[in-house]
């Protein structure tokens, strides 16, 4: 995959483009639905004999446009939004910086330079993308703005239990830490990248030594609290309890962002300054202060064994799945 950045105003010309079949949105979190909607132009792409394109905006518009609730942390950044969507099989991904002059084009000035000006031929997006000054473009005018020069194909709601595939979704079970029910919405675990630093090394001291994870990019974290997780450390995969906070038995204020602590299970390998990624299964319990440290050493005991009894419980679970695609 070719990936273009795209500063406004852009000079280029439509003869600079190859005929596309292009995916337009955000993306932010790259779950079933957006999924959906880039494959549906991949799809149509082979089809049609042209390349497939995906057109996304960074950074997140509520950003610039100073929105109340402003997504300064993403569900994937973009480095981790470009790697998700090379695996989709997409030929050329546009990154378009989101300025507050961007957001004011008009909507037919939107597709005059950002879909007929890059030699679009045939537009995906879904049912409520919107494009132009105060969202004002939609998929029902898109083809009035076409100029006749690109077809289009609207992706419809992929629901979950009667509820939409979203990022507002998806945000929101971050922050109650419900991060076992991301798996449905994304189609693979929650994860986030981070380098190995030197911490308080507290932990060691109690008999729980963990990997202090100082993250590679605005991830948004789920809520404060301990969790099982996996973390992988580069081609092996080690299970572990992770917890995300600001260490209440230890610390009187809450200052900065939560640390991220790893305690891997079975593990005494020297990894400072190498690039992990935390795979988050299930929150066990919140965060709490403990009158003593022989009572939070007791519950990171129990932490682990809950931790080892869910991923022993998948594993039998796989190993059936298995067993009945053999017979």
């Amino acid at each position: 995959m070719e990936t273009v950045f795209i500063s406004h105003p852009h000079h280029m010309k439509r003869e600079d483009f190859p005929p596309t079949v292009m995916a337009l949105g955000y993306f932010d979190g790259i779950h079933l639905g957006h999924q959906e909607v880039i494959r549906t132009a991949v799809n149509l792409a082979a089809e049609k004999g042209y390349k497939s394109a995906v057109m996304t905006f960074h950074p997140h518009p509520s950003v610039v446009l100073g929105k109340k609730e402003q997504h300064i942390h993403c569900i994937t950044p973009l480095k981790q939004k470009e790697q998700l969507i090379a695996h989709l099989g997409v030929d050329y991904l546009y990154i378009v910086e989101f300025t507050s002059s961007f957001a004011e084009l008009l909507p037919q000035q939107f597709v005059d330079q950002y879909i007929i000006g890059f030699h679009v031929k045939h537009v995906v997006a879904g049912f409520d993308f919107t494009y132009g000054r105060l969202g004002k473009g939609t998929m029902e005018t898109l083809p009035f703005h076409s100029r006749e020069q690109f077809t289009q194909t609207i992706v419809p709601k992929l629901t979950l239990k009667g509820e939409k595939i979203s990022s507002t979704s998806i945000r929101r079970l971050l922050k109650n830490g419900a991060v076992e029910q991301l798996s449905q919405l994304l189609g693979r675990f929650y994860e986030v990248e981070g380098t190995v630093i030197s911490g308080e090394k507290r932990g060691r001291t109690i008999g729980f030594p963990t990997a202090n994870i100082e993250l590679t990019d605005d991830y948004l974290l789920p809520a404060l609290g301990v969790y099982a997780v996996k973390i992988k450390i580069g081609t092996e995969t080690f299970e572990g309890v992770c917890n995300v906070g600001y260490k209440p038995t230890f610390h009187e204020k809450q200052e900065g962002r939560p640390t991220i602590e790893v305690h891997i299970f079975d593990f005494a390998r020297d990894i400072y300054g190498e690039i992990v990624t935390i795979e988050w299964h299930m929150r066990l319990r919140s965060e709490q202060k403990f009158s003593s440290v022989e009572q939070l050493v007791a519950q990171i005991k129990r932490d682990q064994a809950n931790a080892q009894a869910y991923f022993k419980n998948i594993a039998e679970k796989t190993c059936i799945l298995s067993r009945k695609e053999v017979f």
